[in-house]
């Protein structure tokens, strides 16, 4: 009887073990099934994290196409310098050609006020005389307007004086006097006529002036 009752309590123990063995069994999967879940959720949010991007490298410049730069430059450069050095030149020619033309222009000045003087004298003496016109003058008539017209072509001209308003720019007053044809400050009489070459003064008229 004692030998059937152990018997009874050792299968018993057995099942006990064995329900203890699978219980642990099935912790074990579930532990096991846990982790697994962690890895693949640790890898699913490996694979989601962006992927840095790598910057190409920067090529390489070819050494031939630097030295090409630097010669277009000094090209541009020599050019622009050349450029500059022409205007030069040419404003300082312009320059040199005009003191000397207006230098010219004041030595012929006093032969035509004397051609002027001249002509003005030998009309008075026709005009008094009431005589024929002397063929003499009126050759040196034509001379005096001959050389009007090439200082004209060359740009001299004379100022204008008479009946206009006293200007310092183009006007020298040496007199003042009172005038019924004229008002204050106007022109009424021309001593010395004056000329420009090229809207540049050479002589100012030398004038009287209205009081």
């Amino acid at each position: 009887m004692s030998d059937k009752k152990n018997i009874e309590d050792i299968e018993v123990e057995e099942k006990a073990d064995a329900v203890s063995d699978t219980e642990e069994t099935e912790t074990d999967g579930a532990a096991e099934a846990e982790e697994t879940v962690d890895a693949k959720s640790g890898e699913a949010e490996e694979k989601t994290e962006p992927e840095e991007k790598t910057e190409p490298e920067e090529e390489k410049k070819d050494p031939r196409d630097a030295k090409i730069e630097e010669l277009n430059d000094k090209h541009v450069r020599l050019m622009a310098e050349f450029e500059n050095f022409r205007k030069r030149s040419e404003k300082e020619k312009d320059q040199m050609f005009e003191t000397g033309a207006k230098s010219v222009v004041e030595k012929i000045l006093p032969v035509v006020d004397n051609f002027e003087r001249a002509l003005q004298m030998a009309e008075q003496k026709n005009a008094d005389e009431d005589a024929e016109k002397d063929p003499f003058m009126d050759g040196m008539e034509k001379v005096y307007k001959q050389l009007q017209a090439g200082l004209d072509e060359i740009g001299v001209k004379p100022i204008e004086a008479v009946g206009k308003e006293f200007n310092p720019d183009f006007h020298n007053a040496v007199m003042q006097e009172e005038s019924e044809e004229f008002e204050s400050g106007i022109i009424c009489k021309e001593l010395l006529k004056g000329y420009t070459y090229r809207d540049s003064v050479v002589r100012h008229s030398m004038v009287s002036v209205v009081q």
